[in-house]
């Protein structure tokens, strides 16, 4: 089951849930259902061709508001 980030609607407060199926979380600090799901950075760890670990992650951000590489809203592009 894949864990999504969310962020409350009613208290600003961003969290993580492990989903099983359709259902939508709640905000562990107010309870809430008005949560939006946020777009998660993806990182990975793999094999150069000398054996060495190259490791890559989307959060690699020059803007230090998000973890996204490229918004529309962030004025550090």
């Amino acid at each position: 089951m894949p864990i999504y980030e969310y962020h409350c609607e009613n208290c600003n407060h961003n969290f993580e849930y492990l989903v099983f199926g359709p259902e939508k979380p709640a905000c562990p600090s107010c309870s809430s259902k008005n949560v939006l799901k946020l777009m998660s950075a993806c990182g990975f760890v793999s094999k150069g061709t000398g054996g060495e670990t190259v490791s890559s992650s989307a959060s690699s951000s020059a803007c230090s508001g998000c973890a996204a590489t490229s918004c529309s809203s962030c004025s550090s592009n």
